[in-house]
């Protein structure tokens, strides 16, 4: 198999370019570091496809590997052939690998294989030549044999069936047509397993059908677990004698009485063997398919949520909202540090509100309090409330925003929780998530398994490696592609730096904690198991605002530093320049000599160079200032019973699913946009149009108090169109 040929074929990039991302990835090189310093050595691809090259490689020389394994065991039985070696060769995928091996492959003790024993194999071959002279039951008659346990004909004809039977079920060619019969022509249905079942979450599954190709993947994965719930009973059919023809025809050849028992023995086969088995085949490449689809959308809803921009150096108040236990308060400043801690019973059934008036305007006056936070579990809407009728009352400008709980708690119990904050409760650390989360969603969710952060569908249904894989190279992705305070991160942000272990990030906090701040970037080759593969991998990540040199404040990586002093002084400028902001003709510059030129002159390639100049004149950018500021709110709370149909509002995507977005309009449930309602052209998918952290506006179409159910659109009226 040339591994190196389907690359380049499947990703559309050269020859060059796919050895080129093999060889640094077999030498260790993380896929940030080479998206954005090897860019001279594969072209600058970008890292989601340097990621998924990276997973495609693996899964190729994994199928290798089994070829090799299955050749190599089909040899040990003697019963490799030229034609056997051929399809091995040829086969692309493990469940062709699977199937070429199945007919050696060691089985329990079956009908098939117990009739072998007893030496009927000689006239499952003389039924299997299906001579119309032959006479079933005349030849079954020498194979009689008390001792072997065949006492009369029949039992001796029915061995001989099982055995064809089973032959049958192991043509690779017959299973891969099956197969193709069903992926193409299948028809799912499923029921509900009782009354209650269909009157519940399963409603739209109680009675239903859909061809196999039309199937969609959050149908599958609903229609997955309910079945695994017990609430839906499911199946996969064909038109009726369709199966069983399809297995007849390579065997059956006339109608003589040998003809017809091999015919019989091909329906027992294809209704026995074949279709149960080829049934699961389907439904889980559904189900993988399905799952790969919701993984790449989990995945994509992640990106999106932690590259939310940042409330930049805002004092927070962060709210944790209860009932009988109180709301749990923090003061954090500006960089996430915990100023002061307390609680407050605005809500039932204590309903102190006048107390925790006085206590909230108190942290506002003494803090100077600008944003508050407030998580959206239980008792949040009552909170809202509470601040929205405090905020005309105080005597500086604040603002609100409702911010997602989920995974706080985890959090908040987790060791890493209590390490960073042993001195206060779990209620307590989750209020300073929840105000970290508004000033820095990506500093704080990276504390957390993005599994429990609850911006993808069926999440724990999905594989649970491929999932945890997906998640955590979006994860590595957003922070590289972000940067590092390296005196300011902490460890668990800092271990999804590229090249960076979680036991190093623990030492680079230990470091700084007993050595003071680093001054520049060398500095961190004295960390302990922070070596030099390490640091090249690291070090251009790392930021090191206020160091000695300006460029440990940028994106320029330590090798090529010298290549940047060199281009500053070609033009007359000093290191001090870039840090002061006085590059801004440096583009210009670079212009009128030539890119080639340049790029020469520095020994570096012309990808390097642009990289370079960007990260010159914008010292310690972050990509995520580009996007526009979270909705931040100061009144006017809502209840779903409030809504009415046309209403106009402003909202933020929340998540992302197949069938639409869920939208906040600042009400206590997120309304549903329909994939329908998101544009007034087709779309394959809502990531087409919205992502999650998107101000949006939106208007009403329908309110379902009892169910908690909002509809909205996001065509204006004239453009929509019935769902």
């Amino acid at each position: 198999m040339d591994i190196i040929k389907i690359l380049t074929e499947e990703f559309q990039v050269r020859e060059e370019q796919a050895k080129n991302v093999v060889a640094l990835l077999d030498d260790g090189k993380t896929v940030p570091f080479i998206a954005r310093y090897r860019k001279e050595m594969h072209g600058a691809l970008d890292d989601q496809t340097i990621r998924k090259i990276a997973l495609r490689l693996q899964a190729l020389r994994n199928l290798t590997e089994r070829k090799e394994e299955v050749r190599t065991a089909i040899e040990n039985k003697g019963a490799m052939t030229d034609d056997i070696s051929r399809a091995l060769d040829a086969a692309m995928t493990m469940v062709e690998v699977e199937d070429i091996y199945r007919p050696y492959k060691e089985k329990r003790r079956t009908r098939g294989s117990t009739a072998r024993e007893r030496g009927l194999t000689p006239l499952a071959e003389l039924l299997l030549a299906q001579d119309a002279k032959t006479d079933p039951e005349t030849e079954a008659a020498a194979f009689v044999d008390a001792e072997k346990e065949v006492p009369d004909v029949q039992a001796a004809l029915q061995g001989a069936m099982d055995i064809i039977a089973e032959d049958i079920a192991d043509d690779a060619k017959l299973r891969t047509a099956m197969r193709d019969l069903y992926q193409r022509f299948g028809t799912l249905t499923c029921a509900a397993t009782s009354e209650e079942a269909g009157e519940g979450v399963y409603k739209n599954y109680a009675e239903f059908e859909c061809l196999v190709p039309r199937l969609q993947g959050h149908q599958i994965l609903a229609i997955n677990r309910g079945e695994k719930e017990e609430a839906l009973k499911v199946n996969i059919t064909v038109a009726e004698g369709l199966a069983e023809q399809t297995c007849c025809k390579p065997y059956v050849k006339n109608q003589s009485r040998c003809g017809e028992l091999v015919r019989l023995a091909a329906c027992d086969s294809c209704k026995r063997l074949i279709v149960p088995s080829i049934i699961r085949e389907v439904r889980n490449a559904l189900f993988e398919d399905a799952a790969e689809k919701a993984i790449r959308v989990f995945a994509s809803n992640l990106g999106q949520l932690l590259m939310q921009p940042p409330l930049k150096n805002t004092v927070t108040l962060g709210l944790d909202p209860a009932y009988r236990t109180g709301c749990k308060l923090t003061v954090v400043d500006g960089t996430g540090k915990v100023l002061d801690t307390g609680v407050i019973y605005p809500t039932p059934p204590h309903n102190k509100v006048a107390e925790a008036s006085r206590k909230v305007t108190a942290f506002v006056e003494k803090y100077g309090i600008s944003a508050i936070s407030i998580g959206n579990g239980t008792a949040s809407r009552e909170s809202e409330s509470f601040v929205a009728d405090l905020l005309p009352h105080l005597s500086r400008k604040v603002s609100y925003m409702v911010v997602s709980e989920a995974g706080a708690s985890v959090y908040s119990a987790s060791e890493l929780a209590a390490e960073e904050f042993p001195e206060y409760d779990v209620a307590l650390r989750s209020a300073v998530s929840i105000a970290r989360r508004l000033q820095d969603p990506l500093a704080e969710l990276v504390k957390i398994d993005p599994k429990a952060i609850g911006v993808g569908q069926y999440q724990h249904d999905m594989p649970p490696k491929e999932l945890q894989t997906a998640l955590d190279g979006v994860v590595e992705e957003c922070v590289n592609a972000v940067g590092v305070d390296v005196n300011t991160a902490s460890a668990p942000l800092l271990s999804h730096i590229a090249g960076i272990s979680a036991a190093v990030a623990k030492n680079i906090v230990k470091y700084r904690e007993e050595n003071g701040a680093f001054e520049n970037r060398r500095q961190l080759l004295k960390v302990p198991k922070l070596g030099p593969k390490a640091f090249e991998q690291c070090a251009g990540f790392l930021r090191i605002p206020g160091g000695k040199s300006p460029l440990d404040n940028t994106a320029v990586h330590p090798e090529s530093y010298a290549a940047a002093e060199k281009l500053l002084a070609h033009f007359g400028y000093s290191l001090q320049d870039a840090s002061a902001g006085k590059l801004a003709g440096l583009s210009d510059n670079v212009k009128k000599v030539g890119k080639s030129t340049l790029a020469k002159e520095l020994d570096i390639g012309v990808y390097t160079l642009d990289d370079m100049v960007s990260e010159l004149q914008k010292p310690g950018r972050d990509p995520r200032d580009l996007l526009p500021p979270p909705l931040l709110r100061s009144g006017n709370v809502m209840e779903i019973k409030d809504l009415t149909p046309g209403m106009e509002l402003m909202g933020t995507v929340r998540n992302i699913v197949d069938f639409g977005a869920f939208v906040d309009i600042g009400v206590h449930e997120d309304g549903l946009v329909h994939i329908s309602q998101i544009c007034d052209h087709f779309i394959k998918h809502p990531l087409e149009a919205v992502k999650v952290g998107d101000v949006v506006k939106v208007w009403v179409l329908e309110v379902d108090v009892k169910r908690n159910r909002i509809g909205l659109t996001m065509r204006p009226e004239g453009k929509r169109r019935r769902r």
